[in-house]
């Protein structure tokens, strides 16, 4: 409101001419300021200006009585206009920079009138220069400058201080007096002074004067200060926010004592009321329950409307007392009472389960289907009931699983469904779902699958009716096939899966279907669901790897391999795979190794990886460095212990191929090495040959032209590694076996025997061989056996070897008579077969060898029926030369026989017999 201009007769009668000059400049700004067009900005220079004619003014003081008129009037004239520009800038929403410098220009007027605040002629100068600094200090506190505000409130005090009060008559400045205290008080609580603002309350208790409106007033604003304390949840300040509240409370019982209007008594009451409230509150804080339970015993006593709030304290002093029995009756009268709002009763709900836990959430079922029952509830509510009940389902344990129990019940009642159904509370209904489905995943995760199932189970009851439904259902029952998993009830979870892959055909579908079939051990079903997976629009190999692994674990031993075996036909196409293409290959071959009578298969695979080793180079297939060495000779000791192995079975195809492939793998070269294992290569294509060789006798056939050119061609890759020269036969000895050496001359000895015009090149292979440190009697006896005999002998050979042999076993300490018996007989076939006529020297001469060789032996230690054999032989060859009449060849033969039957023990009467015959002839 505007405050009416002072006219006086003292200002038309002239003023002093020492103050005119400043008192025109203030006239003149005030002018300006009437002038200014209300809702624009406000220049700083009108405060500016006023400032500075104030301050020329305040050093020509004292002023006469018609000077503080002046002034007066002129403090007036500037405090309407702003009030002027304040109620036209109300319309405009002004901005702060407008305000402030209507607060300045308002505390200019203030200090103006202060000049002259002891004017003469006006009545209670000092009320209105004081409400000039509290109007003014009002607008400083808005603003938030409480500095400026505390300034012009204290400026009011010091001016009202010299006013007793006794002499004050008048309503509106004893209520000024009050007025001003709080607003003081309020300052000094803003800036943290608090005990200067409960300092001036307690001083305000003096100038009530027993009006009925300034008790409220005061017992209102030490609620206001209580509740702030309250507000910052600070434990230090209950205890004093308890202590404002009993002031409040003590206010507003002394002031229904002087109470005369029943308006006055109402708002009172209404204020004792809302502070017993806020007492309770205070007391519950502190976890004084009794004293809670009291103030609410006389808040009902005391009033027919009971608010709300007072059964929630009532509940949770009982639920501090440890009364849950007293808590609960208090929660179900909340059911009864249709004038709690539902905010209420929802909080209520949320503290009484927190307290009690599990143990109470039958009792929250009971009253929230209750509450669904009497009122309408809305859908949000039912929300913050189950989250509530449902806690933390993270944790694990007992009492987890019975709150997701009385969940599960309270989410499949009917009243629940209905409330949730409506196309209005679709979001509602999907907050619930994700509720449910977060509290199952987490079951899930703790391994409690039972729990987990029944709650996914809930949450397809609040699925989403918008188009994702489709996809979020399919995606529920893929969950719930996972807990039935868990649960090892296979044909449940197979009856869920198959209801998500008729609403979502993909690939995890597909995948949990093979998981099942694996652990019912239906290997048929695995692999079809293995083979489906590749026509699914989501396919990764990834999954591919997946049941790899889940068949490996199983111990399912033919979908292992049929995983890995599709795995590895992405190879090629280039897509991005889980693991490299090495890795995959090892584990189908160690898979099939596992199993019996695979080594078909086995070669099957390795072929497939020496494929792929020639496509993609030694580098790229195995890797580089030594990861790279570390495949590939696992490749190359498999393959060779595979050779190994079915070449000790008799089975010598399966065993050539194998030692071809670990000749290939060993050649491979790792980060450009020069070579691989040559020696290695060597001994696998020497195994080779031998193992080709084994085959044709084991068939009983005979190898074509082109394979026999191929094994020599094999040999020959063997032989130019490792002896290009005979004076590097050393070198060879020093790194093949004995055996193995032996192995490559037999076989080198019978492909070449099969070719024409090779003898000599068989003889020097036996030469070099015999000559070696490698060779021994045994060695030599096996070829000359196998050359003596067969289609493709070759005596030159198989005397040769048969003869050193002979000369070996003679040289040694203990000779082995068994083995010179034989080679004496071979010697004496060989030579008789291939001899010029029945008087070859060669042949006389091997019966004399075994003569001598006699001579001295023990009895029996030359082996007696080779002994009778070498006897009657040349006894028996005197025949021919007899009937021929050669008669001194017969006797040569018929002597020698004799001589041998001599050293023959058992030959005794054959000995006499042929003794007659002797002296006879």
């Amino acid at each position: 409101m505007k405050i009416d201009e002072i006219s006086s007769p003292e200002l038309r009668g002239g003023q002093n001419d020492l103050h005119s000059q400043p008192c025109s400049q203030i006239e003149s700004s005030i002018k300006d300021i009437e002038k200014h067009v209300p809702g624009t900005a406000l220049p700083d220079s009108f405060s500016t200006d006023l400032r500075r004619s104030i301050s020329q003014l305040n050093f020509l003081s004292p002023y006469p009585n018609s000077v503080k008129l002046h002034i007066w009037k002129l403090s007036y004239r500037l405090w309407n206009a702003c009030v002027d520009l304040s109620n036209a800038a109300g319309f405009k929403n002004s901005g702060h920079k407008i305000d402030e410098e209507h607060a300045k220009l308002r505390q200019v007027s203030a200090d103006l009138l202060f000049l002259a605040s002891d004017v003469s002629g006006i009545p209670s100068p000092a009320f209105k220069s004081a409400s000039f600094f509290y109007k003014t200090g009002l607008i400083w506190h808005d603003l938030r400058k409480f500095e400026h505000a505390n300034y012009c409130f204290e400026k009011a005090t010091d001016l009202l201080s010299k006013v007793e009060i006794s002499t004050i008559s008048e309503i509106e400045e004893k209520r000024f007096l009050l007025d001003l205290n709080i607003a003081r008080s309020r300052t000094a609580w803003e800036v943290s002074d608090r005990n200067l603002a409960v300092a001036l309350l307690s001083r305000s208790k003096s100038v009530l004067f027993a009006v009925a409106e300034n008790y409220k007033a005061l017992a209102n604003q030490y609620l206001i200060f209580g509740k702030a304390i309250l507000s910052k949840n600070e434990v230090s300040g209950v205890n004093e926010a308890l202590r404002l509240m009993n002031d409040a409370l003590e206010l507003c019982e002394r002031g229904l004592t002087v109470v005369k209007r029943t308006e006055d008594t109402l708002a009172l009451k209404e204020l004792r009321s809302k502070t017993l409230r806020f007492l309770a509150a205070v007391h519950l804080q502190r976890d004084e329950f009794e004293s809670v339970l009291k103030c609410v015993k006389v808040l009902r006593d005391g009033e027919k409307d009971q608010h709300p709030s007072l059964s929630v304290l009532a509940m949770k002093a009982w639920l501090g007392l440890r009364r849950f029995g007293e808590a609960e009756k208090e929660l179900r009268g909340m059911v009864v009472d249709k004038g709690i709002p539902e905010g209420v009763w929802v909080s209520a709900v949320e503290s009484y389960f927190q307290v009690v836990g599990a143990a109470g959430a039958a009792t929250v079922k009971g009253v929230f289907l209750g509450l669904l029952g009497r009122c309408h509830v809305s859908a949000s509510a039912a929300i913050r009931v189950v989250s509530k009940v449902l806690g933390d389902p993270a944790g694990a344990g007992e009492e987890t699983r019975l709150r997701a129990k009385v969940v599960s019940d309270l989410v499949s009642d009917d009243r629940i469904l209905t409330l949730l159904s409506g196309e209005d509370t679709s979001r509602e209904r999907t907050a619930m779902h994700a509720l449910l489905w977060n509290c199952a995943a987490e079951h899930f995760r703790s391994k409690d699958f039972q729990t987990s199932a029944e709650i996914f189970e809930k949450s397809l009851l609040y699925n989403p009716s918008d188009i994702e439904s489709r996809n979020l259902r399919a995606k529920g029952f893929r969950v719930l096939c996972l807990c039935y998993m868990g649960l090892s009830q296979l044909d449940r979870a197979q009856e869920y899966i198959n209801e998500a892959e008729k609403l979502e055909p993909n690939i995890a579908s597909t995948f949990l279907k093979f998981k099942i079939y694996l652990q019912k051990n239906e290997c048929d079903g695995s692999i079809s669901q293995l083979q489906a997976m590749p026509s699914r629009l989501d396919f990764t190999t990834e999954f591919l790897s997946l049941a790899a692994h889940e068949a490996i674990v199983c111990r399912c031993h033919p979908v292992t391999v049929a995983s890995l075996s599709l795995l590895l036909n992405f190879y090629p196409t280039g897509k991005q795979m889980p693991t490299t293409e090495v890795v995959v290959f090892r584990t189908l071959v160690t898979t099939l190794s596992q199993g019996p009578q695979n080594d078909s298969d086995i070669l099957k695979q390795m072929k497939r990886a020496h494929t792929r080793l020639s496509e993609l180079g030694a580098d790229k297939f195995f890797g580089k460095g030594e990861i790279g060495r570390r495949e590939r000779n696992w490749f190359s000791v498999n393959a060779w212990n595979s050779g190994v192995k079915t070449g000790q079975e008799d089975q010598h195809a399966l065993s050539a191929e194998f030692f071809r492939l670990a000749s290939e793998f060993y050649g491979a070269s790792i980060d450009k090495e020069k070579e691989g294992n040559h020696v290695m290569v060597c001994k696998s294509l020497i195994m080779t040959v031998s193992a080709i060789i084994s085959d044709e006798r084991q068939r009983k056939s005979t190898l074509l032209e082109n394979e026999v050119k191929e094994a020599i061609s094999l040999l020959d890759r063997a032989g130019k590694m490792l002896m290009s020269s005979s004076t590097e036969y050393d070198k060879l000895e020093a790194i093949i076996e004995p055996n193995l050496l032996f192995m490559y001359t037999w076989c080198a000895f019978d492909l070449y025997s099969r070719i024409d015009d090779t003898g000599s090149q068989q003889l020097l292979l036996i030469k070099r061989f015999a000559n070696s440190k490698s060779c021994n009697p045994k060695y030599l006896l096996q070829i000359g056996i196998d050359a003596s005999q067969g289609p493709r002998s070759n005596h030159e050979v198989a005397t040769f070897a048969l003869s050193t042999c002979l000369s070996t076993l003679l040289a040694s300490s203990s000779p082995d008579y068994e083995s010179v018996a034989l080679i004496l007989r071979k010697l004496v076939s060989l030579r008789s077969i291939h001899g010029a006529d029945s008087n070859d020297d060669a042949t006389m001469e091997t019966y004399k060898q075994a003569y001598r060789i006699m001579v001295g032996l023990k009895e029996g230690e030359y082996p007696v029926e080779e002994a009778k054999w070498l006897a009657m032989t040349a006894w028996n060859r005197a025949a021919i030369p007899v009937r021929m009449g050669n008669m001194d060849e017969a006797k040569r033969w018929m002597s020698m026989g004799l001589e041998l039957a001599k050293k023959v023990p058992g030959m005794q009467t054959y000995r006499s017999c042929m003794e007659d015959f002797v002296a006879g002839f």
